[in-house]
């Protein structure tokens, strides 16, 4: 890079180790590197006017520097120009499918859903693995069974535990949310065994968001606290406004478990204040979700599909019958009654179907 950076090769090999550097950066999760020599690259591409064979993936790797920086508007628009200004050579070709990847990046944490998709679909078309993205837009969507198959299908053809990282974020979140907690927790400790060997602060802040939602759903929220400040201030380090208000959210949660409703709300109201600036209009809308269920506290601790399941439970339908009607697998809903029993302490359908009518869930 010194021989780069003072002009001594020529315009052609130059670009390419600019792009390499700044891959192997991205790649060994050295975001803070990644950033540098992306600025660097910038700059040199301005004084290569004519030189189109790298400005696409210039533009690409600006576009996940705005994206983690959460200059979201920024982000789109510098993707899209790869699509409308950079079509020569085999490296924009490839560019075009992260570029797409990219786009529909955003738009899923916009909650621009169908744009999402379209965009996946588009990077995909081009080469480009739409995984984690696609797998999160159908959890997203309600669809939990779509992104779990997704997710393990892209994880299980991923062998390099750095490529495995990148997939294994959304494995934990994707498997918590359809009630599979042994799953997301082997997969949580795969992530930290990863970022022990590798030191960088972003999958530290990774792993440690993972395993603060991994120790919530196991219902030890001390535990749960401890790693989630340290996710916290590890993305805040990183300046990456998005991640560290997730992690602020699970740490509410995490407070109100505590019986520490202040501090819960102080969480909460500080996460809602960046995704408002965001434009992360599905995490206000979780939020809104937590604020209103934490007025009323009449779940019992019971996710939304919990809920759906006991309700068809106390209707007396079979776990079958109620995988039909939930377009879900009868092994899901089997995940979910068991949780159900655990959370509400009873053993049987029965006791959990009192439940429900002496605790008004129906």
């Amino acid at each position: 890079m010194v021989a780069v950076t003072s002009g001594e090769l020529s315009p052609i090999v130059a670009g390419i180790v600019y792009c390499n550097t700044i891959a192997f950066c991205r790649d060994a999760y050295e975001l803070r590197r990644a950033r540098e020599w992306t600025s660097a690259l910038t700059r040199w591409c301005e004084q290569q006017p004519d030189m189109v064979a790298h400005n696409g993936l210039c533009l690409v790797h600006r576009a996940e520097i705005m994206t983690m920086a959460g200059t979201w508007q920024d982000a789109l628009e510098e993707a899209r120009r790869v699509g409308e200004r950079f079509t020569q050579g085999v490296l924009n070709q490839r560019a075009l499918g992260h570029a797409a990847y990219r786009q529909g990046e955003v738009h899923r944490l916009r909650g621009e859903f169908a744009a999402a998709d379209a965009a996946y679909g588009e990077a995909s078309r081009c080469g480009r693995e739409p995984q984690p993205g696609l797998a999160l837009l159908r959890l997203a969507q309600g669809n939990g069974d779509a992104a779990a198959a997704a997710i393990r299908r892209a994880l299980g053809e991923a062998t390099q535990p750095l490529k495995r990282a990148a997939l294994l974020p959304a494995y934990v979140e994707i498997t918590l949310a359809v009630g599979d907690l042994e799953v997301a927790n082997n997969s949580c400790r795969e992530l930290e065994e990863t970022a022990a060997r590798q030191e960088s602060d972003v999958l530290v802040a990774m792993s440690a968001h993972a395993r603060g939602a991994v120790a919530l759903a196991e219902r030890d929220a001390e535990a749960a606290l401890g790693a989630l400040r340290r996710a916290w201030h590890a993305w805040q380090e990183l300046e990456a406004p998005y991640e560290a208000a997730r992690s602020r959210v699970l740490m509410g949660l995490a407070c109100s478990a505590l019986g520490d409703e202040d501090t819960a709300a102080f969480e909460l109201e500080a996460a809602r204040g960046i995704f408002a600036r965001l434009g992360a209009e599905p995490d206000l809308a979780r939020i809104d979700s937590l604020t209103d269920r934490a007025s009323s506290d009449n779940d019992h601790g019971l996710t939304e599909r919990e809920l759906e399941v006991l309700r068809l439970v106390a209707a007396g339908k079979s776990n079958h019958a109620i995988a039909v009607e939930l377009h879900l697998s009868d092994h899901t809903v089997r995940r979910h009654l068991q949780n159900i029993f655990r959370k509400v302490d009873v053993s049987s359908r029965a006791a959990a179907t009192a439940f429900a009518f002496q605790n008004d869930l129906i």
